[in-house]
């Protein structure tokens, strides 16, 4: 795991968004709040703001882990700049094999 900043620690800490799982609605929840990096690019966990979501333990690290619904609602926070940011991406394809995924398991 890469260690989060102080600057984004900071952040995260005073943004009401990250007290709760974002899987909430999903149902389940059990455990602390983690902060989950939903992506890695060149062998490196992103750490911006959009790619970390909170987690309870059980959407996280436990049987309730959905890796593609965890990219997807990290991609929903994501801005085009932010994106821009990793070219090797093609994240619209990405997108379209993310939602394909989730589909075809339900």
């Amino acid at each position: 795991m890469r260690p989060i900043p102080q600057k984004l620690r900071r952040i995260i800490d005073t943004d009401p968004y990250y007290r709760v799982c974002a899987r909430a609605k999903d149902g389940g929840c059990q455990g602390r709040i983690t902060i989950e990096h939903a992506f890695i690019y060149a062998g490196k966990q992103i750490n911006e703001l959009w790619a970390l979501i909170p987690l309870c333990w059980f959407h996280h690290l436990g049987s309730g882990l959905d890796k593609p619904k965890n990219q997807i609602l990290a991609l929903d926070r994501a801005t085009r700049d932010d994106l821009a940011k990793y070219p090797r991406v093609d994240w619209i394809a990405l997108r379209r094999r993310l939602t394909y995924q989730i589909d075809s398991a339900q």
